[in-house]
């Protein structure tokens, strides 16, 4: 199925990378090559290009988007996940990159096109995986986990105040018949919920459980978490990360470690000097996260959470 070129904020996210001809950069993302076709025009001529996608939906479609550039640029598809980034530049033979581009949010794509159960709005199978060739998938979650685990699902990924109602809900219709579809569990959610509560609303009350089971299938987080502890080493001096990111767990992230890179010292405050010896290896470049204006939002809602940190290695 096609990608659709809907980025969220694009032209400021490249802009943040400080792309320039003839170096090197990663996009970790790829999606629908919104922010990869813009880097790939302005690292022209004699600069190289890694995409990384764990879809093989993204890669096939960047196959086709990305080929104009083939003859100015050295161009690397990789199918697989952003936290392997070391291996993959290793397997290159490349040391070190000028820029690396994180797209933390979840594509038009896997939504309207996948059909693999991401929007309640469908009615697909619950699957949710983003890479196809993983095992678990969110029908495995929903009917293989306790009610206790699926409650510790919702409530840490998805912030969902009902997470302990919903849960048991999930248990007690399981226990009539497997739930297999996006449907299916989504008519399940917004039952639990108190009719009062999902009235008042502004998302639909399944939002948040289906966030959270995307998040926990795909490892959303440990895999943030396993590429952020090998990021600055990837990076030449100089070099830059902007990350967009498109819900509070993973923004918090990003944004404690940006901080603790760039404070350096991690001595007590209370110490009269530093003993850590911890030098910065951050420059901070956004101190408050960019957000999308008015205008871009009209145009794609689906940008209205975004947030866009960006750093450079000192």
């Amino acid at each position: 199925m096609p990608y659709h070129h809907i980025t969220a904020m694009r032209d400021a996210a490249v802009a943040q990378l400080n792309c320039r001809p003839g170096k090197t950069y990663v996009d970790g993302t790829l999606g629908g090559c919104g922010h990869a076709r813009i880097i790939c025009e302005q690292i022209r001529p004699g600069g190289r290009f890694i995409g990384v996608d764990q879809d093989s939906d993204a890669i096939a479609n960047a196959r086709t988007v990305l080929a104009p550039y083939e003859d100015q640029i050295a161009l690397e598809l990789i199918h697989g996940n952003f936290s392997r980034l070391t291996d993959y530049l290793s397997q290159l033979k490349i040391t070190t990159v000028d820029g690396i581009l994180l797209d933390l949010g979840i594509s038009l794509h896997h939504l309207q096109n996948s059909g693999r159960g991401f929007s309640f709005q469908r009615e697909e199978p619950l699957d949710m995986r983003m890479n196809v060739g993983d095992e678990q998938t969110a029908a495995d979650l929903v009917n293989g986990s306790s009610a206790a685990d699926l409650e510790k699902i919702f409530r840490e990924y998805g912030e969902e105040r009902y997470a302990g109602r919903i849960a048991r809900a999930v248990a007690a219709a399981r226990r009539q018949a497997p739930i297999r579809t996006s449907r299916e569990l989504a008519a399940i959610v917004s039952r639990a919920i108190p009719r009062r509560s999902a009235v008042s609303q502004a998302i639909h009350p399944a939002t948040r459980v289906f966030m959270a089971l995307r998040i926990a299938v795909n490892r959303e987080l440990e895999v943030l978490q396993q590429f952020l502890a090998t990021a600055l080493d990837l990076l030449a001096r100089q070099g830059r990360l902007c990350f967009l990111s498109f819900h509070s767990l993973e923004d918090r992230i990003v944004k404690q470690w940006i901080n603790r890179e760039a404070k350096g010292c991690t001595c007590p405050s209370d110490f009269p000097q530093c003993t850590c010896g911890r030098q910065p290896r951050l420059r901070i470049l956004t101190r408050k996260p960019l957000r999308p204006d008015a205008g871009e939002v009209a145009r794609n809602p689906m940008a209205r959470s975004t947030r866009l940190r960006a750093a450079e290695k000192l």
